[in-house]
Order: C-alpha cells, then sequence, then structure tokens
C-alpha cells in the first residue's frame, strides 16, 4: 500500500515530464504553464488513480494517541509546541529569538563570511593568457614574452595544448567579443591560448588553474610597464573587465592624473590582480618631414620621396598568384622584409630620383631631402556613450573575488591618498556623471551587471509579494491576516545565510533565484495552516486548535519540503546552481521548520 501512494503521489510529475518535457525551455512562462498543468494533475487525476489503485481509505488523520492526531509526528510536533505555546510571553519570546536569528543571520554578509556575487566562476577547458606589452615594443619583443608565457603553461599538467598569437589577433570567443580582441592588432599586442584536458580527467577547476597559472607567470622576464593578465571564460554575461574603474573629467589630462592615481589605488588592494589602464604610456615615434629647400636644392620632385618611403615601408603589389578550387589569389609583393622596415642608415641612405643639373651631385639619398625628429605619440581616445573617458581595469583573486569588495578597498585606498586641489573624484555606482567639471570615477564592469540584475529581482520579488498579499486579501477578506501568512518568508534567511557559510559558496544571482522561489512554498504552507486553524469547528480551547492543527499539517509540509530539498540536493555541486540549491534545501529546511511553529505563535500572541 506505501509503495503505490508513493507511485500515485508522483503521478503529477511523470504527466508534466512526460507531456510538457520536449517543449519546456528555461523560462518563467513555460515553469508557470507546468505548475499550472500539475497542479490539475494533483487535485483531479492523482485522487481518482489512488481510490482505482489504493483502493478507499477511510478519511481521518490517524489515531489521536494521547488526544493529538497526526500519528509519531503529530506526537513530535506537539511535544515541541506546547512548552513553546503555553501562554504568550513564551510565545513573544519565541517569536523574538527567531526575529533575531533570521535578520542576525544577514550580518554574515556585513562580516563577509558570506559574500556576494553575480555568478560564481565556472569549470571550463580553455583558459587566454593576454600580453600587453609598452607602446611602440616590436612584434619580437612580443612574441619573446609570449613564448615564455606559453612554456610556463605547458609545465603545468593540465594544459594540453597552447597556441600563441604575437601582433594579430586570436580566433575570439564570446567573451573576446565583448573585450574587443579582435582589435588586437598593434605589435605590442599578444596572446596565448590555452587548451585544458576534460574535467573528468583533472582534479583543480579552471578557476584554480588559472589562479596557479597567474602566480607562475611572474617568472616571465619582460620589459618593464609589461602587463601579463590570465582571462577566464566568464561565467556570465561578460565584461570588459571584472573591475572597472571609468574616469571622467573636464579634460584629458585631468582624467590621466586621477586614472594614474586610481590604478595606484588598484594596486595596493592585495586581491585585486592584472591592472591595467586604457591610455598606457606615450610610444616614441619618428616624424620624417621633407624640407623644400634641399628638394630645389638638389632638383627632386616631392612626389618622389613620397613613393621611396611608401615602398620601403610598406611594399607593391605587382601581381597575383592564382591557386584555382575557388580559393582567395596571394598577392605578390615587392617589399622589405619587416625586420628591415626601421627608420636607420640604410633606409635615409637609400637613392632617389633626381635631375643631374651641372655642378650637382651625382647621387642624392633620401636624407639629404627629409629631417626626422623623435616625438611622443598620441594617447588613444576612448568615450563611452560619446564622453571621453579613461579606463582603469582588474581582475580579483584571493581573498575575495566579487567586484564590490575590490570597490570598497580601493574606495578606501583613494581616501587615503593625498590628492591636489579639485583633482580627488567623486565616486558614482550607476549611470555617468552629468557635470564633467571635476573628475567623477564612475564604476563599470561586471559590478553593473550585479547591480542591475539584483535590482530587477529585488523588484520582481516586491511584485511577486504583493501579488500574493492581494490574492490572500481575496481568499480571506482581511487585510491583516495576508500579513501573518507573508510572516514566515524572511525565516528562510536563516538557513540560506547559514547554507552558503557552510560550503563557503558566495550568495549568487541563483542564490536570489532560489530565495524568490522559497516565497511561494513557505506560504503555501503558512496558507495550510492558517486555513486549518480558520475552520476548526471542535470548539476546543485555542491552544489546543493550534496544536491540532500544527499536528496534522506537520507531516505534509514536512514531506513535500523534503521532496523539494533532494529535487535541489542534486545540482548541490554544480558551480553556477549551487547558489539555487543551498537556498532551496537550506532554506527550505529553517522556514519549513520554523513556520509551523511561527504561525501558531503568532496566533498565541495575537488571537487569544
Amino acid at each position: 500500500m506505501a509503495t503505490l501512494t508513493v507511485v500515485v503521489a508522483l503521478l503529477p510529475m511523470l504527466f508534466v515530464s512526460g507531456l510538457m518535457g520536449p517543449y519546456m525551455s528555461p523560462i518563467p512562462a513555460n515553469a508557470s504553464a507546468a505548475m499550472i498543468f500539475s497542479f490539475f494533475v494533483a487535485v483531479m487525476i492523482t485522487p481518482w488513480l489512488m481510490l482505482k489503485i489504493a483502493g478507499r481509505a477511510p478519511l481521518h488523520h490517524g489515531p489521536a494517541e494521547g488526544g493529538v492526531p497526526g500519528g509519531k509526528m503529530g506526537r513530535g510536533y506537539a511535544a515541541l509546541a506546547r512548552p513553546l505555546l503555553r501562554s504568550k510571553g513564551r510565545a513573544w519570546l519565541f517569536l523574538l529569538v527567531v526575529i533575531a536569528l533570521s535578520f542576525g543571520s544577514l550580518g554574515l554578509l556585513y562580516t563577509k563570511d558570506v559574500t556576494v556575487k553575480l555568478l560564481p566562476f565556472d569549470n571550463k577547458s580553455e583558459l587566454a593568457v593576454v600580453v600587453d606589452l609598452p607602446e611602440g615594443s616590436s612584434v619580437e619583443a612580443t612574441d619573446n614574452v609570449v613564448q615564455q608565457a606559453a612554456r610556463i603553461a605547458m609545465d603545468m599538467a593540465e594544459v594540453r595544448s597552447a597556441q600563441t598569437h604575437s601582433g594579430t589577433a586570436a580566433p575570439f570567443n564570446f567573451n573576446g567579443l565583448v573585450r574587443h580582441y579582435y582589435l588586437r592588432q598593434n605589435p605590442e599586442m599578444g596572446e596565448v591560448q590555452l587548451n585544458l584536458a576534460p574535467k573528468h580527467d583533472r582534479s583543480r577547476t579552471s578557476h584554480d588553474i588559472a589562479l596557479d597559472l597567474r602566480t607562475r607567470l611572474d617568472a616571465v622576464v619582460a620589459p618593464m610597464g609589461t602587463v601579463i593578465k590570465v582571462v577566464e571564460p566568464p561565467p556570465g554575461p561578460p565584461v570588459i573587465s571584472t573591475l572597472l574603474a571609468e574616469v571622467y573629467g573636464p579634460d584629458a589630462d585631468t582624467r590621466r592624473q586621477v586614472a594614474a592615481q586610481v590604478r595606484q589605488a588598484f594596486e595596493s588592494v592585495p586581491f585585486i590582480v592584472d591592472v591595467d589602464d586604457s591610455f598606457g604610456v606615450q610610444p616614441r615615434r619618428l616624424r620624417a618631414t621633407v624640407s623644400t629647400d634641399d628638394l630645389d636644392f638638389f632638383a627632386v620632385q616631392e612626389q618622389d620621396v613620397f613613393d621611396t618611403i611608401a615602398i620601403l615601408n610598406g611594399g607593391q603589389t605587382v601581381g597575383y598568384s592564382h591557386r584555382g578550387d575557388g580559393r582567395h589569389p596571394i598577392p605578390l609583393e615587392i617589399a622589405r622584409d619587416k625586420g628591415d622596415r626601421v627608420m636607420d642608415e640604410r633606409f635615409l641612405s637609400t637613392p632617389i630620383p633626381a635631375n643631374v643639373i651641372p655642378g650637382a651631385r651625382g647621387v642624392v639619398e633620401l636624407g639629404d631631402v627629409i629631417r626626422v625628429a623623435e616625438e611622443k605619440a598620441s594617447f588613444p581616445i576612448f568615450r563611452h556613450n560619446g564622453r571621453a573617458a579613461e579606463m582603469v581595469t582588474g581582475e580579483l583573486a584571493g581573498a575575495f573575488e566579487a567586484p564590490l569588495y575590490g570597490m570598497l578597498a580601493v574606495a578606501d585606498a583613494i581616501d587615503a591618498m593625498d590628492w591636489p586641489e579639485g583633482m580627488k573624484p567623486e565616486i558614482s555606482l550607476h549611470g555617468q556623471p552629468k557635470d564633467e567639471s571635476r573628475p567623477t570615477l564612475l564604476w563599470d564592469g561586471e559590478w553593473e551587471v550585479t547591480f542591475v540584475t539584483f535590482r530587477d529581482m529585488g523588484a520582481a520579488f516586491g511584485v511577486a509579494l504583493l501579488g500574493i498579499y492581494i490574492l490572500v486579501v481575496a481568499q480571506f477578506g482581511s487585510f491583516k491576516l495576508p500579513l501573518v501568512i507573508l510572516t514566515p518568508v524572511p525565516l528562510t534567511f536563516l538557513g540560506i545565510m547559514l547554507g552558503h557559510w557552510l560550503f563557503g559558496a558566495p550568495f549568487s544571482a541563483t542564490s536570489m533565484i532560489g530565495f524568490i522561489a522559497l516565497a511561494g512554498i513557505i506560504v503555501r504552507n503558512s496558507i495550510l495552516l492558517v486555513d486549518f486553524i480558520r475552520h476548526d469547528k471542535t470548539g476546543a480551547e485555542p491552544l489546543e486548535v493550534l496544536i491540532t492543527a500544527g499536528a496534522i499539517r506537520f507531516k505534509p509540509i514536512l514531506l513535500t519540503a523534503i521532496a523539494a530539498m533532494i529535487g535541489a540536493a542534486v545540482i548541490l555541486t554544480d558551480p553556477i546552481f549551487q547558489g539555487l540549491a543551498i537556498s532551496l534545501l537550506f532554506g527550505l529546511l529553517s522556514s519549513t521548520l520554523l513556520t509551523v511553529l511561527v504561525i501558531p505563535a503568532i496566533y498565541r500572541v495575537f488571537r487569544t
């Protein structure tokens, strides 16, 4: 009989997975449709099959041994609840303790024992090492650094292969698309793409490997000012950098001065790594100027000078080699080797065409008609939504890996710095500044995605609570009773925070989704208790009514909670959805055990 009961109880799930499974996708509309469909299966098909398969059963709640229905679970509940509900004073004390524990658990966020992050790091099969040498470096110097990084990475047991790219863009993934890696075409830019062993062939996650690799890359011998970054595929929406500070100001010099000090603040924080900025250093540039006086003196045409310089530094296409089979032809060019394309003595001694006049030199060299001067090149210009800005970027690794804690640490470092008058930036958390007459630091990157995500989910949670309130008001005809029913919702904080603390997991966006989902489950349990208490017709004392209601409802409430907890346990080891599993598992455990006591305690205080 017990086996048949379990099978019949699972029928709603089987109907949903079998009939709607092919059409399901992870969006709220399909989830709502599945819940509605399973509800009708549970209240119509399941009872009918129960009578057909298991036969008729007496409609009672089990023998009331000792005056308490609900069997062993009911008697256990009564033994625990009766001392707590014996007087209003005890009920008040119990409620105050529960409130203190529930909201006190949020202190784990303040003490940073539980951190906040958009999404934890996933376990991927690839990594990338991005190398940026000082502006103006040669591609040979870049390749030297890139090859060193590749050899160090290949010494790691989990790395299967490495592919290097110097002075040209590597094939980019979704992360590279957002970070604009396809624009990395300068000689000072390089990249190493690493392929890792499959997940089942290694004991460490890709994030642990990235942390180890970042430490090993300190052994790379590179020019001063070189930035070497270990880039991981993002677990969620990709951003330019995890920690991104945009600096706005009245002019370019002010922005760069402020950004340079902000970068020092980044570098002073131990858990902020891979620090870089958008402007770098001004590279050395050689400017060749044609002397018109020398052109007249040597009887040289200006166009001949330009053509000579173009051939020496570039080349000239003289034809194409057609390969057939639909393949692109190969251009045939007359050009110097790339390594020879420098402005040296050979470059300046190149002969150029000249008109021979009496008394003039027979051969005219390029250096006779041009003047070469060394100067600094311009800084790159970046704009965000049409406004000029400088960027300081960084990643997080070590004690904290969420941007919020890096932002707080950088803010403290900025406050501790000595700033010239009017140079200390004002810190903004969201939205570009309207007044650019003074420096402003705007936090972007993963923080912007985190802010928007939690803001929108918080608003959705508020709308959901309002909808539940209106529904309960319509059902019970009272504006106060829904507040009692919604009271157990904060009780989930206790289990959720303790669960994240035990697992050392950050409170992520999936954790927030679990918290929102728990609201509906906990409200359902409250409605079951309140409805039973309100419809009691036995005429018993109020205390006995409360204990009886809890004893009868405790078993179905507990069993449904355990079923949901078992379903959540299967995703507990998933790196992305672990937060969802922890919220459901521990939130259900704490809120279910407390709800069956808190609702009667509230009734005991305010209704009896």
